[in-house]
């Protein structure tokens, strides 16, 4: 399965049967599976999404907004619940032609890509177990992966 790092977005071969193994990037060493959101800039997000194999999910949030800072302890919380699926943040403020790329229209929002297509997104504050739950009945809908 070939994974990018969210770290350096090398791209890593990892057999399926090695992913519980916590493989680590060839190129910087650091975790390819990190079991916690990873921020990463709006002009990285496309590379990050069309080379991975896994499912992502981007939180798509800003500082100064109330919802995507209750959401941020739970987002973190469901990183470690589904650690076969990367988790990332993208800060709107920073990244506003990549909101604008994607339809960011409120935030927060979540949206789920596999094989480097978007397949489901989500807007508004939920709950660790909500996140969850919405991911897997995402995922378990059939669509090709």
């Amino acid at each position: 399965m070939q994974i990018a790092c969210p770290h350096c977005l090398a791209r890593n071969r990892v057999p399926d049967d090695r992913l519980g193994d916590a493989p680590n990037c060839g190129q910087c060493h650091r975790p390819l599976l990190p079991g916690a959101p990873v921020a990463v800039s709006g002009n990285d997000v496309h590379r990050l999404v069309a080379g991975t194999a896994l499912p992502v999910v981007a939180d798509f949030w800003a500082e100064w907004c109330g919802p995507c800072k209750m959401m941020a302890p739970q987002f973190a919380t469901a990183a470690t619940l589904r650690p076969r699926i990367q988790f990332i943040k993208v800060d709107t403020e920073e990244a506003a032609h990549a909101s604008a790329q994607f339809g960011i229209r409120s935030i927060p929002t979540v949206v789920l890509f596999r094989d480097g297509a978007e397949i489901a997104r989500l807007s508004g504050a939920m709950s660790a177990a909500q996140l969850t739950a919405w991911l897997d009945a995402e995922l378990a809908r059939g669509r090709p992966s």
